[in-house]
């Protein structure tokens, strides 16, 4: 039967409601597949997995390629999903199977997971995943994929509201569902490595402890690991695999039914909220798990692979993710999708922001060239939920012209890599240079990233607060293995220690691994050297899962598919690293409490003082202004900052970096009013310590090789 063609079409997805006529059950049922000539809604017992209890029903209307009906009888708890009757032109990029079972695209709770054989290829393939893209396949996937499940949307908030911490004192966590309580021992077993598990006490204890007022959850939306994983023995673990959008990735949970899975994420962010912690989410909108054309059909391809999906003239991907295929936002469709997800985390499960992986995929134009004035990029902006929200772009994809630091447009902050290369290159590739006689690359490039990075952020009324900061993060080297490691380790992988970066700025200070306790006691500051530098610096700090606990992957710089003790955060504590959660939540304490460590502005952008000194002012070794050659030299590896706190009505501090291996003698600075140094914090220090120095301008003291201080200004 054709179906019924209407200018009106209801929201996406199941939508539940009693008729007001009947007073019956009924549901809302519509989906996007503008190429299809038949869409069937397909309803499952919630135990059936083999598909005999599968009842279609034809969709009866269509308007704008939308196809959609009112169905009686479903309910919370509905187990479903669609089957697209439509033309197979590969060629084209249209790929309808009918023998498909596909996965709503807004399902908001997802059961099950994909096994991956023959049957869940809409093309032929043999028992290995490989076959010929271009002839259909006739068998029924319904056994082996996931299905969508109608869930009630209503949760007791008690009154929760977002705590909307200003960008200027946020410190963000980056952290893994599983990773961050898996083997934390407050946290009762059956809860370890779940939302709940988070939301538990002492969980958020720790949290508040180190000054985090945002967690920044790596994916939690519905994933799957990728069949090449699978045939390994392994699993994608950090979840950049998304197969739906709004669903929470149900094996993350402690509870085993889907409406509780919601439930739970829910509680978690209410758990953190009471706490004054923010949630922002890694979101993967830029690819699928459905991955090339090579790939399955579990979702979009099956429902319109033409209009979700970048295609070439061929019907092939444009795949500028490095993952097969590319969302293409540039269609009205894909674009709804993505702005409706992000608004439903929102308004209904209350999350306070995102963060865009691969954001500069999302921002490619008709030309496939990154544009500002994107329709996503303007919508975000735009938005009256989402522009309130906290918006942090990773500025880069692999594609042509992909590096993209800096260019994105306000309120975005963005991740700074620039930041993290050049903080890593001066503690630690210049310490190994000066360690062997040679120079390194001078105190420049640190200068720029302390004062806020202006030279990538200064345009359309950017500010410090545009950078995130960070010296490590979930791809890479942790803090510690930045200190114990010259290469990537990564054997286990399974990919021949081919897959993860070769440039870690990264120094073993003499050997690789594990080593003896001298050696571990430079890596110790080395650390501490980092975190310090971190904390001080204008910008947003972010801090890796672990980081302030020394957690090592044992030199893995892509633990993407470590579902295991290499991934997890070991709480079972050694005395050096109580000591280095103590340093960093007195470094987190000292800028939450001191706005001049927290610029909103720019330095220099506020008028001189009458007796000359400026809201930043640097100095070299011997106390004196930094001059040109100084600033050019690349021996030089000892650099001053004096940070004014008078325009924000704070305290002045006097910052003290010291690159090299070696000691050196270092005069601190005359600054007119000034008629005193308090030393608050020394990174040669194992915790801190409340009895620092006082010391006066002019005197002169030994700064050992490497290391950092931190000076109070006495008036």
């Amino acid at each position: 039967m054709a179906p019924t063609t209407t200018d009106h079409t209801p929201a996406l997805g199941v939508t539940l409601r009693a008729d007001p006529l009947s007073g019956v059950d009924v549901a809302d049922v519509a989906v996007h597949a503008g190429h299809a000539d038949a869409v069937e809604l397909c309803l499952f017992d919630p135990e059936d997995r083999t598909g005999a209890s599968e009842r279609r029903i034809p969709l009866r209307h269509r308007a704008f390629g939308t196809w959609f009906d009112t169905i009686p009888g479903v309910r919370a708890g509905q187990r479903y999903g669609y089957r697209v009757h439509g033309p197979w032109r590969p060629w084209e990029g249209h790929r309808h199977n009918p023998a498909k079972l596909l996965l709503d695209p807004y399902a908001r709770a997802v059961e099950g997971s994909v096994t991956w054989r023959p049957e869940v290829y809409g093309h032929s393939v043999d028992a290995s995943l490989h076959g010929d893209i271009d002839v259909i396949d006739p068998r029924d996937s319904a056994p082996y994929v996931p299905r969508g499940v109608v869930v009630d949307g209503r949760f007791e908030w008690e009154g929760d509201t977002h705590p909307r911490n200003p960008i200027s004192s946020t410190v963000i966590y980056e952290a893994h569902v599983r990773s961050l309580t898996a083997r934390l021992p407050g946290v009762p077993e059956h809860l370890r490595g779940t939302y709940a598990g988070i939301a538990h006490p002492a969980t958020i204890a720790h949290l508040t402890r180190i000054g985090v007022t945002a967690l920044e959850l790596l994916p939690v939306h519905a994933f799957e690991s990728e069949p090449q994983l699978v045939q390994r023995g392994l699993a994608n673990y950090w979840g950049y695999n998304t197969l739906g959008f709004f669903a929470p990735h149900a094996p993350y949970a402690a509870a085993t039914n889907p409406q509780g899975v919601l439930a739970e994420l829910k509680g978690m962010v209410k758990a953190l909220h009471r706490a004054g912690i923010e949630v922002i989410l890694d979101v993967v909108y830029n690819h699928t798990c459905e991955q090339s054309v090579d790939g399955a059909t579990l979702s979009l391809r099956g429902l319109d692979a033409a209009t979700y999906y970048r295609l070439d003239g061929r019907g092939r991907d444009v795949d500028v993710t490095g993952c097969g295929n590319t969302l293409d936002t540039r269609h009205i469709v894909p674009l709804r999708l993505v702005l409706d997800s992000l608004r439903y985390w929102v308004t209904e499960c209350h999350v306070d922001g995102f963060r865009f992986d691969l954001a500069v995929a999302l921002g490619r134009g008709k030309d496939d060239g990154y544009d500002p004035d994107h329709p996503f990029l303007m919508a975000l902006r735009s938005d009256p939920v989402l522009s309130r929200t906290k918006l942090i772009a990773e500025p880069w994809d692999i594609g042509f012209n992909g590096w993209r630091t800096g260019q994105f447009p306000p309120p975005f902050a963005e991740w700074n890599d620039r930041f993290r290369d050049d903080v890593r290159t001066f503690w630690l590739v210049d310490q190994a240079r000066s360690a062997h006689g040679q120079s390194g690359h001078g105190v420049s490039h640190l200068a720029t990233r302390l004062a806020g990075s202006e030279d990538l952020f200064c345009h359309h009324d950017r500010s410090p607060v545009a950078s995130v900061n960070f010296v490590a993060a979930h791809d890479g080297f942790t803090l510690a293995d930045l200190t114990a490691y010259d290469v990537k380790h990564n054997g286990a992988n399974g990919e021949n220690n081919r897959d993860g970066t070769d440039n870690n700025r990264s120094w073993n200070h003499g050997a690789e691994g594990p080593a003896d306790p001298a050696t571990q006691a430079l890596r110790h500051r080395s650390m501490r050297n980092l975190l310090g530098t971190l904390f001080v610096a204008a910008g947003i700090p972010m801090l890796g899962s672990g980081d302030e606990l020394g957690r090592s992957q044992r030199g893995n710089n892509n633990a993407y598919c470590q579902d295991n003790g290499a991934s997890w955060v070991d709480w079972s504590l050694q005395p050096w690293q109580e000591d280095l959660v103590a340093t960093t939540a007195w470094l987190a304490r000292l800028r939450r409490e001191h706005p001049a460590l927290r610029q909103r502005h720019f330095f220099g952008v506020r008028p001189g003082h009458p007796d000359g000194t400026a809201d930043l002012m640097w100095f070299g070794v011997n106390g004196e202004p930094m001059t040109a050659s100084r600033w050019d030299d690349p021996g030089n590896a000892t650099l001053l900052a004096y940070v004014d706190g008078d325009c924000v009505e704070d305290e002045s501090f006097l910052l003290c970096f010291h690159g090299s291996a070696h000691d050196v003698t270092v005069t601190l600075p005359h600054v007119d009013a000034v008629k005193a140094y308090r030393l608050m914090w020394d990174s040669t220090w194992e915790r801190p310590d409340a009895a620092g120095e006082r010391l006066v301008p002019g005197e002169e003291r030994v700064a050992a090789g490497p290391s950092m201080q931190i000076f109070r200004a006495i008036r």
